[in-house]
């Protein structure tokens, strides 16, 4: 009896989408996708699998701040801005905070994200040698967790569960990244700060970014876009390059998140957004800036936020690099 079996094609690996250069000698190189819409939506350019769901992590936090407005609650301004942050724990991001748990009758024990240090390494430093520990307050997503239960208190829902899925307020968030992201979410898994997390494709991810940019002015998202370009450093922070492009390019959304997630949009609805696949941020910048430079930016600021030098008894010897 003679058997027969097809032949498995494995499937194409993602390109390469940055290069780690030391002394003159590629010695690593990093994957992912990434997709640049044109100003009507359609996709422009699409590198590996931009239709497969990814986990957006801290990049879908303008949809859950949006969430929080749709809820009812009152944000603006600075607010607004650190309630979609993954803020770097300087002082004036945490005195933010505590600020608004006490204009809304909250207390920082109630935040259900976790102890943590500030995600700025100079911050970091500082504040270690101040003597201080890790805190609710100061872990970066500490200004979307006190939105949340602010809306919570506002409805008078449950403080407690603000985090379970099946909560009244995260079945809003849901809707919101669904609308935004003309998608339906994929799964939901748990972010590192314990929220409900949303997997949508990256094409929905840039899509979502558009739309928020494109929003008619009043509209939840259209607020929430607004107050992150124009309070960046609420955003991210003073040395982070989510402030250095929103500061530069007036009108520029823009918002990474954890494991080499990167989303933008410009103000006339182009946007991008990438994954890399091993996670390492320290090719947001040199991708990001090589991804806007082909959609036609040419401003000092890539510059900035591409530079991603490797260092070698103290001094420069290579760069992260883009590849494509």
């Amino acid at each position: 009896m003679s058997t027969s079996s097809a032949s498995v094609v494995p499937p194409a690996a993602p390109p390469v989408l940055a290069e780690v250069v030391r002394s003159g000698f590629v010695e690593g190189r990093h994957r992912g996708s990434l997709v640049l819409l044109a100003a009507d939506g359609s996709v422009e350019l699409a590198l590996g699998d931009v239709t497969a769901p990814v986990f957006p992590r801290s990049s879908n936090k303008p949809m859950q701040a949006a969430g929080v407005l749709h809820a009812g609650l009152e944000l603006d301004g600075e607010r607004l801005a650190l309630a979609a942050a993954s803020h770097s724990g300087e002082t004036f991001h945490r005195d933010l905070v505590h600020k608004m748990l006490d204009e809304h009758g909250l207390t920082p024990a109630q935040l259900r994200c976790p102890p943590d240090l500030p995600l700025d390494p100079e911050e970091k430093e500082t504040y270690l040698a101040a003597g201080a520990v890790r805190d609710r307050v100061v872990m970066n997503c500490s200004g979307k967790h006190t939105a949340m239960l602010a809306a919570c208190a506002l409805r008078g829902w449950p403080l407690e569960s603000y985090l379970d899925p099946d909560h009244p307020l995260q079945r809003i968030v849901h809707r919101v990244v669904e609308e935004a992201a003309g998608e339906p979410v994929a799964a939901v898994g748990t972010d590192g700060c314990g929220a409900p997390l949303a997997a949508i494709s990256l094409t929905g991810l840039a899509r979502a970014y558009r739309a928020f940019v494109l929003a008619a002015p009043g509209t939840p998202e259209r607020r929430v876009a607004d107050a992150m370009r124009a309070h960046p450093e609420y955003v991210a922070g003073t040395r982070r390059s989510d402030t250095w492009l929103m500061r530069e390019l007036p009108g520029t959304l823009s918002k990474m998140g954890a494991e080499a997630v990167q989303a933008v949009a410009l103000p006339d609805g182009r946007a991008l957004a990438f994954k890399i696949d091993d996670g390492a941020t320290r090719t947001l910048g040199p991708v990001l800036a090589r991804a806007l430079a082909l959609m036609g930016l040419d401003t000092p600021v890539l510059d900035r936020i591409g530079r991603a030098p490797l260092l070698g008894g103290g001094r420069e010897v290579g760069e992260v690099r883009a590849a494509f």
